[in-house]
């Protein structure tokens, strides 16, 4: 499936259709990760998912790219774009400054996704595992 869009499409997308797009690429990257990680049992992979996809952990991601100033300018507007969006939701289980840094995250996950920059996409959620501890020993 062809997932570039054009520019001009791009910017004209609300972040808050990014992130919707972002959250589903970012919980696909998660799952492939872990199970590339060898065989566990459903139960282990669904939990150490969760523990990957949420906002707390994303938020972590989120400050982890801004402080080792991995992001270009580009990226850093998308990002604030998101974090700054109306979702018009609350959230459930997590802190508000978590929830809109992770909508900043997933933001440009999916502009990365849908611009077609999936080498780059791959490189920034690289450090996702540098982020989150244990994931080799069964955590």
């Amino acid at each position: 499936m062809e997932t570039g869009v054009s520019l001009e499409r791009l910017r004209s997308l609300s972040p808050v259709v990014m992130a919707y797009i972002g959250d589903a690429v970012y919980e696909l990257y998660v799952r492939k990760l872990l199970i590339s990680q060898g065989p566990k049992k459903i139960s282990k992979l669904h939990k150490q998912a969760v523990s990957c996809v949420n906002a707390s952990t994303q938020a972590k991601l989120y400050h982890y790219l801004e402080e080792h100033r991995l992001l270009t300018e580009e990226e850093l507007v998308i990002i604030r774009r998101g974090r700054n969006s109306k979702t018009g939701q609350s959230p459930k289980n997590a802190d508000i400054t978590d929830y809109r840094h992770s909508t900043g995250l997933e933001c440009l996950v999916g502009y990365l996704h849908l611009k077609g920059e999936e080498a780059r996409l791959e490189q920034l959620l690289g450090y996702l595992a540098e982020i989150v501890n244990g994931w080799g020993d069964g955590k």
